[in-house]
């Protein structure tokens, strides 16, 4: 993510939005389902589906943590990829820990995750470009 502020763990969003990245809006339905970004659920099924209310989701929102997309009317929707870090801070709220520090751990793992699929595809672009010793 290009930007001057720090990368936020919901802020993926742009990168699947059609008009971001020039495909047709009417892609089919498999790539949809299959996209774990895909903003597919409503407020109330997403608070449903993680047993939180949507006032959770709310904090979740103005802490920051998730940006959900709004679909035309203003509604918030929310992606699998939102809802497993919205699990993820639910877990460590019930466990005791403040939302602020919930929501810094949180992305403070996703940084850490993305840096490690980073170093590991450095290193397999390396591996492949490097030449095998000469036989000696």
């Amino acid at each position: 993510m290009k930007s001057s502020q720090p990368a936020k763990a919901g802020d993926r969003h742009d990168q699947h939005d059609p008009r971001a990245t020039g495909q047709d809006a009417s892609a089919g339905l498999e790539d949809k389902f299959d996209d774990e970004d895909y903003p597919a659920y409503s407020m109330g099924r997403a608070a449903e589906m993680l047993g939180v209310t949507p006032a959770f989701l709310r904090s979740l929102d103005n802490a920051r943590l998730i940006v959900p997309q709004r679909s035309p009317g203003g509604h918030r929707r929310y992606s699998r990829y939102q809802l497993r870090l919205a699990q993820r801070a639910r877990d460590l709220v019930d466990e005791g820990t403040p939302l602020d520090a919930a929501c810094r751990i949180i992305i403070l793992e996703d940084q850490l995750a993305e840096a490690q699929r980073i170093n590991a595809r450095l290193r397999r672009d390396r591996d492949s470009q490097t030449p095998p010793p000469a036989p000696g």
